[in-house]
């Protein structure tokens, strides 16, 4: 801990840390609230980057620094619900003017600033939430609508093309002893075979030019949207690291996966997962009020693809990690990954099971 406290005072002046504890519970980074100053008044959230996942961490300070700059300059413009306060994060820079702490051991640090009176939920709670949800997610895509991605590094390539992940898995696959099997891994493997010729799907309409390029978020989880706790409405984005270009379809899709699962990520309870097309109309709702001067046609046309794409596709990251001995998801045990796979498999089955339903609702939407 006396080290962690040496990391978080080059954030903070000194002599000022009251505590530095656990916050969050994300797969990738490792996260901590710093408390600072007279009593509890004082945040900011400290991260130590795990650069096995971002090799050159010092582009998403770029990104960030970009995003920042650009929708402090459209928030006042862009507001269309007056009595709501958006808050965006900002790099806290080290008491010596830099945007991160390498510290002596290598590890790359960086601190953003702590959105106060919020709080974040890992499940939905119900549809006035998920609106909130949907809403956070296109006031965001609003912000950046206009923001030229040529300006923004892609902090992490191969993030949201399946096809890519179709190779990594087909590597880990191979090197799984053939007798290595069970039902659950029978089950994923038959899973990924039956979709893999439609994996492509938006990657292939980006290629024809029917989808565009654009600023996305990358991780747009339920518990990445902070919702203030005295209204209950949605206030803030976080957890900025995955910034980057991409089509604004992944970030739809992985909103709705997170979100329309009331069993959340981790539950053992396979044949019960659902995709809940009720949350999922909610979401659209709110994220169509602030996103639909920069939709277009085919965005809409894709939407459903989008749906049920995400979830297969973090089940067949979870499922390669699994194969590949548990190296890029923090698991506490080992199947971990594999459960996680089975409930993203399940989620997508739900959701092609709703097809009809879910068309409907993407019409509402135009």
């Amino acid at each position: 801990m006396d080290f962690l406290w040496r990391v978080a005072e080059q954030f903070a002046p000194e002599g000022e840390i009251v505590d530095v504890r656990e916050h969050g519970n994300g797969n990738i980074n490792d996260t901590y609230l710093v408390i600072f100053g007279p009593g509890e008044g004082d945040k900011f959230v400290l991260q130590r980057i795990n650069t096995h996942v971002f090799t050159r961490p010092e582009r998403i300070i770029h990104n960030l620094r970009i995003f920042t700059d650009h929708a402090d300059g459209q928030i006042d413009r862009a507001q269309d619900d007056p009595g709501r306060q958006w808050h965006i994060p900002h790099i806290r820079p080290t008491r010596s003017g830099q945007d991160y702490h390498v510290d002596s051991q290598g590890s790359f640090w960086r601190a953003i600033s702590f959105v106060n009176h919020s709080q974040s939920f890992d499940t939905v709670l119900d549809e006035a939430h998920a609106r909130e949800a949907g809403y956070a997610l296109g006031r965001f895509h609003a912000l950046v609508s206009d923001l030229d991605v040529l300006t923004m590094h892609d902090t992490l390539e191969g993030f949201h093309i399946p096809p890519r992940y179709l190779e990594v898995y087909d590597r880990a696959r191979d090197r799984t002893p053939r007798d290595c099997t069970t039902p659950e891994v029978r089950y994923c493997r038959e899973m990924i075979e039956a979709r893999r010729p439609w994996a492509s799907v938006l990657e292939d309409a980006k290629a024809r030019g029917e989808l565009q390029m654009r600023v996305i978020h990358g991780d747009p989880k339920i518990n990445n949207f902070m919702i203030s706790e005295q209204t209950g409405r949605a206030v803030s984005v976080i957890d900025l690291d995955t910034v980057k270009p991409g089509l604004v379809h992944y970030d739809i899709g992985d909103c709705l996966r997170s979100s329309c699962n009331p069993l959340g990520e981790e539950t053992t309870d396979f044949e019960q997962v659902r995709f809940d097309v009720g949350l999922a109309e909610a979401i659209l709702d709110g994220y169509g009020g602030v996103a639909k001067d920069f939709l277009t046609e085919n965005d809409y046309a894709y939407l459903y693809d989008a749906i049920r794409l995400l979830p297969f596709e973090l089940g067949l990251r979870f499922f390669s990690d699994y194969l590949a001995g548990n190296v890029y998801f923090k698991a506490r045990y080992n199947e971990h990954n594999l459960h996680r796979a089975i409930v993203q498999f399940k989620l997508a089955e739900s959701v092609e099971s709703q097809e009809v339903e879910l068309h409907a609702v993407i019409n509402d939407l135009r």
